[in-house]
């Protein structure tokens, strides 16, 4: 250890800058480690970093003094710190003689109260995500019209009140089959679970919604046991959550196939709305009218269309046969005999049979010459071949 000198100057002993960091920076060594209890914030690291670097802040005065800390120990903790979390940090004081800054060399870092239940959960939240209990594939639809709706809820709690009045107002026919039980303190998860189950085991229910108002973190500890979580991801129907304010997040919120951020929205999730169904179907039956009104129109205009041309198929049917029959007999005409002898030819017989070659006569034979008007009798003066 290097002594720190001083300068005489007259009858004053003139320490230098750097002579008295330095040696506060020694006395400060000669003290015993200590333990310090704060909120961690201001957290920083970078891979390229030795130290990482930490205000702790006392949460009642706002006091805070800088904290350092090797990366690797750090690292080696595995803590994975968040501002604002309580932790106790083991260390001695130390002054950076450059600047004469004071800070905190720590040893080693633990969560402390709220920080360690915060951990803790963290922990059961990773291993039941290993599990696949929050997987979005698990999550399931809720009825569009259950035939009942369970309530898992405290006794006497607020929460009940807010359910039952806009299920009853949303929906008026629908049906609650209502557990309530203990939801806060040591013997709550147990006794979450037991009604869960009861609920589910109702032959009516088809979907239940586990409730509580809002509360501090330690009254909604009971929603995030290991227990009551497996029961609301193993429940045979659908289950809505609807534990605490929005911001919080009960592991049981991750389980459930429905996440309501206040019991009045998880009424509105499981019933519809009877006015909206009702205005729905009004629509509906005026779509279906106009729907029925345009198809009937439709017919109507096919069926006249149809009695038009069932009307005018004979004509059209006469008119074709009779130009059918037209053209066919002027075919047969020009093909006929007679067509023929109107075109100058004439038909000879002999004894009645028609002449085909000038050798089948003699002579002076006898015959007949049919014209295209009338007929006319010849007689065979010479037959040229």
């Amino acid at each position: 250890m290097t002594k720190v000198e001083a300068t005489r100057y007259g009858d004053r002993m003139v320490y230098t800058v750097s002579g008295f960091n330095r040696g506060v920076a020694q006395w400060l060594r000669r003290l015993p480690e200590l333990w310090l209890e704060g909120e961690i914030t201001e957290l920083r690291r970078n891979e390229a970093w030795a130290s990482c670097f930490v205000t702790l802040k006392d949460p009642q005065t706002g006091a805070t003094v800088p904290v350092t800390i090797s990366r690797r120990r750090l690292d080696a903790l595995g803590l994975d710190l968040a501002d604002g979390e309580r932790v106790h940090v083991q260390g001695r004081a130390e002054l950076y003689e450059a600047r004469g800054e004071l800070a905190f060399r720590a040893t080693t870092i633990e969560r402390f109260g709220l920080g360690e239940h915060l951990a803790a959960l963290e922990r059961l939240k990773r291993a039941l995500a290993a599990e696949g209990l929050f997987a979005a594939e698990r999550k399931r639809q809720l009825p569009r019209f259950p035939r009942a709706v369970g309530l898992l809820t405290g006794v006497d709690a607020a929460a009940r009140g807010d359910i039952v009045t806009a299920i009853s107002t949303r929906f008026p026919p629908a049906r609650l089959v209502v557990a309530e039980t203990r939801v806060q303190g040591p013997s709550a998860p147990l006794a979450i679970v037991s009604s869960l189950h009861a609920l589910a085991s109702h032959p009516a229910v088809d979907v239940v919604i586990v409730s509580r108002g809002g509360g501090s973190f330690d009254d909604l500890l009971p929603f995030s046991d290991e227990r009551v979580v497996r029961a609301v991801a193993s429940c045979p129907v659908p289950v809505v959550s609807a534990v605490g304010h929005e911001q919080d997040t009960p592991l049981c919120d991750l389980a459930a196939d429905v996440r309501a951020s206040t019991p009045t929205a998880a009424a509105r999730l499981v019933v519809p709305d009877l006015d909206e169904l009702t205005a729905g179907l009004a629509r509906s039956r005026e779509h279906l009218g106009r729907a029925v009104r345009r198809i009937a129109e439709r017919d109507r205009e096919r069926i006249e269309r149809t009695s038009d041309q069932l009307r005018a198929a004979p004509r059209l049917m006469l008119e074709r046969r009779r130009s059918v029959l037209t053209a066919s007999g002027g075919r047969l005409r020009a093909l006929s005999p007679q067509g023929t002898l109107e075109r100058g030819y004439a038909i000879v017989r002999a004894q009645g049979r028609v002449v085909r070659s000038a050798t089948a006569v003699s002579p002076g034979a006898q015959l007949e010459v049919r014209l295209a008007d009338g007929s006319l009798a010849a007689r065979v003066e010479e037959v040229f071949e």
